[in-house]
């Protein structure tokens, strides 16, 4: 894949910046380690750096057209341009390339802004016109492709990585309010990021920079209407038929390419799907598992390996003690555009690294749990909007979940734990208990980590806005389980699943794919009722039946499990130095953002029988430290 940045100069101090921007583009080379260009044009000047993954697919980049007037830097798959290249040309404009670079240069010349409506896959891009002296920057539908940016009144900045415009020379002020969502959510939602001043732009979005002004316009939707849903003419037969067309058309359009595409395969449902799909049309398909031999409650090799036997799938597995998860942490945390805290990213790190070294493309299952209702706090929102009588007696024992040992790290504990959470969300508001669901540690325990002259902030107006905006799907006048899947859409896929597979992929030079981020599957099953999805048996109810013909029947009898590591038992073994080093009170002193009292109690706690219930939370604060003494203490 690739990696992209530039500079858009306002002003004689904005165009110094110029001068940083081989160091911008060397910054995230690691995305592109195969080739690379620059273009300077008076005060503009753009970069590229390119993982060849399909040869003579992508021209040198960055691309001018024949006129010389445009010139673009483009990361992402189109994976309908060759139909769009034969559109081109019977309108007839010349495409000099067998490239979707250029064909998406000539479609925005051709029909500016609203070439993205025909464009089929995953991008990012900016392209310069030298006439207007203006700057066109796009994203995807969903936010495959990450691009950043920075503005002030000398010049615009953006990239791929905030990693890009560090070396650019943004500010580098924290952003309080982004600490408090992180603190609570291992992740910052968009447009924020950690630094005051930088945005990600939205999924679906694009920018125009003319006149020293940005303008930020909305060019694709989610396309749901809760009631449309609910009312949908298609009988459940007629569903299931086409999602299996759609799937298996998206899986063939995105096996495309000139290496090796294999399959991560996790043995759940969704990539057992998607590797049983791509076998039929590459004989020997390479598929890669990773699993825990220390901690078998972690460990899913197991059902893996019966789907990749069943497809004869030339199949390899990753077996990761606490030692080689050490091994691999400091690569994965140095592949962080900002602080991330999902831990399975040190899996997803450590699975595209050893994949990578064999394949460049891989498919994946991502975006299922969010479009069909996969996830544990689904099957919690049914049973509370079915009010049944299960319901109502686990909320009335919350008492004793509360004082039951809770753990992810065993059946029992993690029963008790889910268990918990359920009580004390069933009698919260939708939206409350949404947030709830989403979060990892409440707002009240998120602001008290923080030294007191900092809380205000962090929780103020800003705070409030940001957080409304993310629940608006929950707020609509109709309201059911498909409302909790669209705030899972814009929240939890955009934020959190996708810039994990693309910033842990692409640090080890592999590009991860998955068929059902494909806008016409995304339509069709936001277009869905509920009742196609979840039932009292069943989550991912329509996936589920329309492949049941072709999965191994033991995947229909395994528990919903997701795709974690053993963190506690990593932070309490090979990572229990970097708990002490990063969370010690020196280096929370000398920061002066969080209070040292608490984050003394917290780590001494973690010593204790309490350890399991407070593993996310030294995760997250060892993350953004390793981020923050990079970023600040490096630079300074």
């Amino acid at each position: 894949m690739c990696g992209i940045t530039g500079v858009f100069a306002f002003s004689e101090t904005g165009s110094e910046t110029i001068a940083q921007l081989q160091k911008a583009s060397e910054a995230i080379r690691h995305r592109g380690p195969d080739a690379s260009g620059t273009f300077v044009h008076r005060n503009v000047a753009l970069a590229h750096c390119r993982l060849a993954i399909i040869a003579p697919h992508h021209s040198g980049q960055p691309f001018t057209d024949a006129t010389r007037r445009y010139t673009i830097v483009y990361n992402g798959e189109v994976f309908n341009y060759k139909a769009l290249h034969a559109k081109l040309a019977a309108k007839g404009v010349q495409v000099a390339t067998d490239s979707d670079t250029e064909v998406v240069l000539q479609l925005y010349i051709l029909y500016g802004p609203e070439c993205l409506k025909k464009l089929r896959g995953f991008f990012a891009f900016a392209i310069y016109d030298a006439a207007e002296q203006s700057l066109f920057v796009a994203r995807d539908r969903f936010g495959e492709k990450p691009l950043l940016y920075y503005k002030d009144g000398d010049k615009f900045l953006f990239g791929s990585e905030l990693k890009a415009l560090l070396e650019l020379g943004i500010p580098r002020e924290l952003d309080y309010t982004s600490l408090f969502q992180y603190l609570q959510l291992t992740y910052i939602p968009a447009p924020a990021t950690i630094l005051k001043g930088v945005k990600k732009l939205l999924p679906g979005h694009y920018l125009i920079v003319k006149h020293n002004k940005v303008h930020d316009s909305n060019w694709y939707k989610l396309p749901f209407d809760g009631e449309k849903a609910a009312a949908n003419s298609l009988n459940y037969n007629q569903q299931q038929s086409k999602l299996k067309t759609l799937l298996q058309q998206a899986v063939t359009e995105r096996l495309v390419s000139d290496v090796p595409v294999g399959a991560l395969l996790s043995g759940g449902i969704d990539s057992s799907i998607v590797v049983g799909l791509a076998s039929q049309q590459v004989p020997e398909l390479q598929t890669f598992s990773v699993g825990f031999p220390e901690q078998p409650f972690f460990d899913e090799t197991g059902y893996a390996r019966l789907v990749a036997d069943k497809f004869r799938t030339n199949h390899s597995e990753l077996l990761l003690t606490n030692k080689e998860l050490y091994s691999n942490i400091f690569g994965m945390l140095d592949g962080l555009s900002e602080p991330f805290a999902d831990s399975s990213a040190l899996a997803v790190y450590s699975l595209s690294k050893y994949a990578g070294k064999q394949v460049k493309v891989a498919l994946s299952g991502d975006g299922a749990d969010e479009l069909f209702a996969g996830y544990n706090k689904h099957r919690a929102e049914f049973q509370v909007l079915s009010k049944g009588p299960a319901a109502g007696f686990i909320t009335k024992l919350e008492y004793l979940w509360e004082n039951l040992p809770k753990s992810r790290n065993s059946f029992v504990a993690n029963k008790v734990r889910q268990l918990h959470r359920f009580a004390s969300g069933a009698k919260l508001p939708a939206s409350d208990r949404y947030w709830l669901w989403a979060t990892w540690q409440k707002e009240e325990q998120a602001l008290a980590l923080l030294k007191p002259e900092n809380r205000a902030k962090a929780a103020n107006r800003l705070y409030q806005a940001r957080k409304n905006r993310l629940l608006e799907c929950l707020n609509r006048k109709h309201y059911d389980l498909n409302s909790v899947l669209c705030a899972d859409w814009q929240l939890v896929l955009a934020n959190d699943m996708l810039p994990k597979t693309d910033l842990m992929g692409l640090a080890n030079g592999l590009e991860i794919r998955s068929p059902f981020l494909d806008h016409r599957i995304v339509k069709f099953a936001f277009s869905l009722p509920v009742t196609s999805k979840i039932d009292s048996s069943y989550q991912k109810k329509i996936l589920q039946d329309s492949f049941r013909h072709m999965l191994p029947a033991e995947l229909y009898k395994r528990p919903k499990k997701g795709f974690e590591i053993p963190l506690l038992s990593f932070l309490q073994t090979e990572g229990a130095d970097l708990v002490s080093e990063y969370l010690s009170d020196e280096l929370i002193e000398a920061q002066q953002i969080f209070d040292v009292a608490q984050i003394r109690k917290l780590r001494q706690a973690f010593k204790g029988y309490t350890a399991t219930t407070l593993q996310t939370q030294v995760w997250t604060l060892l993350v953004f430290q390793y981020w923050w003494k990079n970023t600040f203490l490096t630079a300074s």
